[in-house]
């Protein structure tokens, strides 16, 4: 999924906080109760709506409101939710899932096996203008022809009864069962949905957590869900105070109960002598932090250009000097943890001289013959990230180029950015599943929803789909890092580094730790103090 826009927005958090004095505190008011209240820093959701939702910020959220048939546990395994077992066939083509049958929205309607019908029909209708159905669900018989307005069901899900599930799918991939775990494949309620255009302002979901309340900008309230079908929240509710100032302040003010810290804070917050060291937590995080590339517009149509815009860039010195080692740099694609990372990949070196010579020998020959070049990414204000000034400087400086960079709404820009982006664009991927195929052929196979770069490689899409058809696990590793290969050498990308997430908890927080993929399940979150 696409990285929060907290990470994209941080830096002009972090200019002001460098600049301000202070900031006016919003003190909240602990409601009493069995399981009490917790209180974070947040960001207003672009859309609850699980068939949109594209982004980690917006996708945090639909976690705890919303379920599907299967989800991730702790070891990031696909297990049963809403699905309590499943048969699969030999050819491994269909799968028959068996749901649970004390499922019920928040509404109190048992969830019944037409609802998921209904609710991925609904993912893949044109007019629900999804950007993950094809990505996530494309795998299933019929898909595509919703997807292109040919059809007007999915041939390939039947409802065998009120609880059974059959799902055909077009090939046999070792990798659908984690497909199902994105909220794409997640359930709605068709009564809700008809409710009006904006009814996920007021969602009907099944997760453990309903919608209490939203004021925009101000407050958003998760309210323990009772009825829930799994483990019940000990907490009462979490409360996010949206925008509401620092995070920083917010924790050392006992405003929130929990912060993301930015690497500007790192020194104090990991002082052995400090007052947070104790209650700092450092998980990896399966991320990826890329420059994409408009493959399709000069100059960057030219590989050659691509592979000098690369060499002309100093990702050690960017990590050091400003994310202060927080991050790992990166030269691959695929991040550390997942299997099939390839710490020996062959990457392109930080060669400025070598950079030149590069575009000496492209058919521009000099620098001075290059088109306008402009960087699309997430802001407001002019005020740009730093480490991305750092890499434009690098560009100017080591090139001789000067790119231009134009600001997109953040609430908008991974949802416009496939058609209004520029030669280059700046992005940041979690991962959906530990899975090589979640980042190499989801980011860069062709005709990929969100291959925004629009890289196309032939050679790159064979040893994908052979990799994820592949029942021996070794030799399926190997086609994708050989893929892998292909992608940095052709430089379908510019690949900068890989995440971490550094989270400061009250020590009477219980049970708070992001998994890699950057999110907690609330309910099993506990306050003792």
């Amino acid at each position: 999924m696409l990285k929060k826009l907290l990470f994209l927005t941080l830096s002009v958090v972090t200019v002001l906080s460098l600049f301000s004095t202070g900031c006016q505190l919003i003190k909240t008011t602990r409601t009493p109760g069995t399981g009490g209240t917790l209180n974070l820093y947040g960001i207003d959701p672009t859309t609850l709506d699980p068939a949109v939702g594209a982004e980690a910020t917006s996708i945090e959220y639909i976690l705890q409101l919303f379920s599907g048939l299967v989800k991730l546990d702790a070891n990031l395994d696909p297990v049963k939710d809403i699905a309590e077992s499943w048969d699969v066939s030999n050819d491994g083509r269909t799968y028959t899932f068996h749901l649970r049958q004390d499922v019920k929205f928040h509404s109190g309607r048992a969830v019944k096996a037409q609802d998921f019908k209904y609710s991925w029909e609904r993912a893949c209708n044109p007019a629900t203008g999804s950007a993950t159905a094809a990505t996530y669900l494309g795998d299933i018989v019929g898909v595509k022809e919703m997807l292109t307005g040919q059809a007007r069901q999915i041939s390939g899900v039947q409802v065998i009864n009120d609880h059974t599930l059959a799902v055909n799918i077009i090939t046999p991939k070792n990798y659908f069962l984690f497909k199902l775990t994105y909220p794409v494949a997640f359930v709605v309620d068709e009564q809700s949905v008809r409710s009006g255009r904006e009814w996920w302002r007021t969602p009907n979901g099944t997760g453990p957590f309903y919608l209490k309340e939203w004021t925009t900008g101000k407050q958003l309230v998760l309210e323990k869900n009772s009825d829930y079908y799994g483990k019940i929240a000990s907490l009462d509710r979490v409360v996010f105070h949206l925008l509401a100032g620092l995070p920083m302040n917010l924790y050392e003010t006992g405003n929130i109960d929990v912060a993301e810290v930015s690497y500007i804070y790192i020194d104090r917050i990991t002082d052995p002598a400090g007052p947070f060291h104790d209650q700092l937590i450092i998980t990896p995080e399966l991320s990826f932090y890329y420059i994409g590339i408009n493959t399709k517009t000069p100059p960057f149509n030219d590989p050659v250009v691509r592979r000098a815009f690369v060499m002309a860039v100093d990702k050690k010195k960017v990590v050091s000097l400003v994310f202060q080692d927080t991050l790992q740099k990166a030269d691959g694609i695929v991040p550390p943890g997942i299997d099939g990372h390839n710490k020996s990949i062959e990457a392109p070196p930080f060669d400025p001289s070598g950079a030149k010579a590069m575009i000496q020998q492209s058919k521009y020959g000099d620098v001075t013959n290059l088109p306008e070049i402009t960087l699309t990414t997430a802001g407001e204000g002019g005020a740009v990230a730093g480490w991305l000034q750092a890499v434009v400087y690098q560009w100017q400086q080591n090139l001789g180029v000067k790119v231009k960079i134009r600001q997109l709404e953040p609430s908008r820009y991974y949802y416009a950015l496939a058609e209004e982006k520029d030669q280059l664009f700046d992005l940041g991927w979690i991962a959906d599943y530990p899975h090589p195929q979640n980042f190499l052929e989801v980011l860069f196979a062709t005709g990929s929803d969100i291959n925004y770069g629009e890289y196309s490689n032939p050679e790159v899409d064979m040893l994908l789909q052979k990799a994820g058809v592949e029942i021996d696990h070794g030799k399926s590793i190997k086609l994708y890092q050989q893929a892998e290969q292909i992608l940095v050498h052709d430089t379908a990308c510019i690949p900068l580094w890989f995440g971490k997430n550094y989270t400061l908890v009250k020590p009477y927080v219980k049970g708070y730790r992001p998994n890699p993929l950057g999110f907690v399940l609330f309910n099993e979150v506990s306050l003792q103090r």
